[in-house]
């Protein structure tokens, strides 16, 4: 007996995730699942006439590891929300791009039925991201359990023009001090974010690396440098301004110069399903337009 128990989230200014929301949820139907929707998303749903009734969940109750399959509509900024959901559950997360082809997100909307037809085939993989995670007491208000990033924790400047100095440390051996706008930290599934934009490398998921990309950089000769992840960063950082922000993923907080900030590999994985009919390097071939004969 196929039995799966689903959890689904989308971003509520969506609207046009619920025309393939009912098409995910006639499928799931076919094959009996258990469905939970995320309470903003559910009523959002709620508003169409055909709706149906669902268990809903929200950010701190509902979800636990029994769940097989948890679905994310929109880009690839929803699914770093959706891992604020999961946290450490284990659940696995498949993003349905309800825009623009993601690097995370990518089935396409119109597929949305194969999601359930090809997990029910066994056509694919689970693939554990690495997330790296901040421990600074000064920021423990401000992100409490969710000092985690799926893509990457950044010190960046603070409203002004002038520069910050990032002394780095990598288990405890001086690194180097980036005089620049900021400094990412990234993990493999990062590095095709704001990492690649500011001239990092892509790295694939399942490498065991972190990439320290400088933003701007004053000194040239600051490069991306590539990392063993079970690396212990510590950053310190000094400028005219008194604070500097510290993001995790699209969360900001702001911090007082001079406190220390130390990073390192979180001691559990998100887990992504990756269907044999989108693939990584499929994905990369696509996004970046790679082996195409472009001389035409």
């Amino acid at each position: 007996m196929f039995n799966m128990k689903v959890a689904i989230y989308g971003q509520t200014y969506q609207d046009n995730a619920i025309e393939y929301l009912i098409e995910l949820l006639d499928e799931l139907s076919k094959v009996s699942a258990e469905v939970y929707i995320e309470k903003d998303f559910y009523d959002l749903y709620r508003t169409n006439k055909t709706a149906q009734t669902f268990p809903v969940f929200t950010i701190d109750e509902g979800l636990n590891a029994s769940f097989d399959m948890f679905v994310s509509f929109g880009g690839d900024g929803t699914i770093l929300r959706a891992t604020t959901f999961v946290k450490d559950l284990g659940i696995p997360i498949v993003g349905v791009n309800t825009g623009r082809l993601g690097f995370l997100s990518t089935f396409k909307k119109e597929d949305v039925r194969k999601v359930v037809q090809e997990f029910k085939q066994g056509a694919y993989t689970v693939v554990e991201r690495s997330l790296v995670q901040l421990n600074t007491e000064k920021l423990d208000a401000e992100f409490g359990d969710l000092n985690f990033a799926l893509n990457e924790i950044t010190v960046s400047r603070k409203e002004t023009t002038s520069m910050i100095t990032v002394e780095t440390y990598l288990n405890n051996e001086y690194l180097t001090s980036y005089w620049a706008d900021g400094l990412i930290i990234s993990t493999p599934t990062g590095s095709t974010g704001y990492s690649l934009s500011c001239g990092g490398p892509v790295i694939v998921p399942t490498a065991k690396s972190l990439v320290l990309t400088p933003i701007a950089p004053h000194n040239l000769n600051a490069r991306p440098l590539v990392i063993s992840d079970d690396t212990v960063i510590r950053l310190k950082v000094s400028g005219r301004e008194e604070n500097h922000l510290v993001s995790l993923d699209s969360r900001i907080a702001s911090l007082e110069n001079g406190e220390e900030i130390t990073i390192s590999k979180a001691p559990y994985t998100i887990k992504m399903i990756e269907y044999t009919s989108e693939s990584f390097l499929k994905t990369l071939r696509n996004k970046l337009l790679w082996g195409e004969d472009r001389r035409n």
